[in-house]
C-alpha cells in the first residue's frame, strides 16, 4: 500500500488534498494520520514521539515469549525510554498480571504514552526521568529501545527532519544509554532477571562487551531481525535457562 492509499483510508476527499500536501512536504504519513497499528494496538503518534517500527514489534514479541516461559509468578517490568508507550502497553495487554512501569525523559512523550494507555485500557505507572534514575524499587525485567544512532551516522531525511532527535541520537557511537543501563542494572534488578534491548545492527559486539563487564555471570544472546541483521540482545542470569 502506498502512502497516498494509506491516507485515503483516513481522509475524506475534502481533507485528503491537505494531507497529500503535507506528505509531499516531507511529513511522515504516520504523523499526518496521527496513529499507527502496533501489535494490533492503536497507538497515537505525533512529533513528540518516535514512530514505532516493525523491529520493535519483534522485540516485544520475543520478550513476551521469554517472560511467559521464565516467570510464572507476577513480576515487575520497566520500559526505559518508553516514547509512545507501545512496548509497555503491549506487554501489559499480553501479560496483564505483571506490573509495568514506563520511563521517559520527555514530559511531552509521557503525555502521549498516557493517552495511549488510556485508549488501550491498561494501567501503567509512568515516571518522568532519565533511564533508571526514577525507579525506586527492584524489578525483574528491563526492556529498552533507547536512542542508539551515532551523531555521525547517516539517517534518512524524513526521519532526521521530523522525529525527535532526543529519541534517535546518543553519544559514544550510540552506546551511551546501553552502558548507563548495564552499569547500574544490578542495583535495580531482583536476583533473577531479564534484560531485553533493541540495538543498532552494528552494535552487538560492543554491547555484549559492556554487558560482560558489568554482568559477569549472565547469559547473553544476540538475535536477528526479519532482515537477518543483529537487532536484539537478551541478557539473563536465570539458572538452567538458555534463551
Amino acid at each position: 500500500m502506498t502512502d497516498i492509499e494509506y491516507l485515503k483510508k483516513y481522509y475524506q476527499k475534502d481533507n485528503l488534498d491537505d494531507a497529500v500536501k503535507r506528505l509531499k512536504q516531507g511529513e511522515p504519513v504516520q504523523y499526518i494520520v496521527g496513529e499507527v497499528d502496533f501489535y494490533g494496538n492503536k497507538i497515537i503518534v505525533n512529533k513528540n514521539v518516535l514512530i514505532p517500527r516493525f523491529e520493535t514489534e519483534e522485540l516485544v514479541s520475543k520478550t513476551i515469549v521469554y517472560l511467559k516461559k521464565y516467570f510464572t509468578n507476577p513480576i515487575t517490568i520497566v520500559d526505559l525510554g518508553c516514547g509512545s508507550g507501545c512496548i509497555a502497553i503491549t506487554i501489559k495487554k499480553q501479560i496483564p498480571k505483571n506490573e509495568v512501569i514506563a520511563v521517559d525523559i520527555s514530559s511531552d512523550a509521557l503525555e502521549v504514552a498516557k493517552e495511549n494507555a488510556l485508549i488501550n485500557g491498561v494501567e501503567i505507572e509512568f515516571l518522568l526521568g532519565d533511564m533508571l534514575k526514577p525507579i525506586n524499587k527492584k524489578v525483574d525485567c528491563i526492556i529498552s529501545n533507547p536512542p542508539y544512532i551515532g551523531y555521525d551516522e547517516e539517517v534518512m531525511e524524513i526521519v532526521k527532519d521530523n522525529e525527535p532527535n532526543i529519541a534517535l541520537y546518543a553519544p559514544n557511537n550510540g552506546l551511551k544509554h546501553y552502558e548507563i543501563i548495564l552499569k547500574n542494572a544490578k542495583s535495580y534488578l531482583n536476583n533473577e532477571y531479564l534484560i531485553a534491548f533493541e540495538i543498532g545492527y552494528k552494535q552487538a559486539n560492543d554491547i555484549c562487551k559492556i554487558a560482560k563487564r558489568y554482568l559477569k555471570n549472565s547469559i547473553i544472546t544476540v538475535e536477528q531481525d526479519l532482515q537477518g541483521k543483529d537487532r536484539y540482545i537478551f541478557i539473563t542470569n536465570i539458572k538452567n535457562h538458555i534463551l
